[in-house]
């Protein structure tokens, strides 16, 4: 789940904890930046609105309508090769979710070089799955130092699957007991950090919508 929520009315991208604070005091329906009116909008004057980003280079709005693309959202024809066009021109404008997105799709395609090309991109701009990612690749290829260095970072930063891969390859012999105690100390101050009663509630509804689908 991604921690904050893009907004094509004014281009903010907003903490979804600070988003469901914003709308328990009662603003539902509007940014939470711009107060602009998110609900009695068409699919087409929302697709328009995130034209106008995308026109402008807006790498979230380009890489958001890649995956409106990719999904086939708000009327749009499903259209993956649209998709990948757009998350490398967001990547291309530093959007680590753009190479995120793209190192997964490489990935799942089996072209390993761009996949952990587009993941090193993302890792080094921040975005942890990303590194965590980058160390399965490494594991993969029987580089257990090199994963084991990735997973730490990720993990320190927060990173659940990071850190579970790190106690995996302790239990296996490929890392001390000294990292992994370091390294869950540091992951446990991230996550107490990074917690909040309104992130919590955007977490179970989040949840919530993609158990109904």
């Amino acid at each position: 789940m991604g921690t904050t929520e893009y907004y094509s009315c004014c281009g903010k991208s907003i903490c979804k904890g600070c988003v469901d604070s914003f709308r328990k005091s009662g603003n539902i329906g509007t940014c939470a930046f711009c107060k602009a009116d998110r609900v009695n909008k068409t699919d087409a004057e929302i697709v328009g609105e995130i034209m106008k980003r995308v026109d402008a280079n807006d790498a979230g709005a380009i890489y958001l309508m890649g995956n409106y693309y990719y999904h086939g959202n708000l009327g749009l024809q499903q259209d993956w090769a649209r998709a990948m066009e757009l998350w490398k021109q967001a990547a291309e404008l530093g959007s680590s979710l753009a190479h995120y997105h793209l190192g997964t799709q490489y990935d799942a395609e089996g072209d390993s070089k761009k996949s952990k090309c587009h993941y090193e991109a993302a890792a080094m701009a921040g975005h942890e799955v990303a590194r965590s990612n980058l160390g399965c690749m490494e594991a993969q290829s029987g580089n257990m130092g090199q994963a084991v260095k990735h997973w730490v970072i990720a993990a320190s930063a927060g990173e659940y699957n990071a850190m579970d891969n790190l106690l995996i390859a302790f239990n296996q012999g490929s890392t001390s007991r000294a990292t992994i105690d370091s390294t869950l100390a540091a992951y446990n101050t991230s996550c107490a950090e990074m917690r909040s009663d309104a992130r919590d509630a955007a977490i179970r509804l989040y949840i919530t919508r993609i158990s109904a689908r």
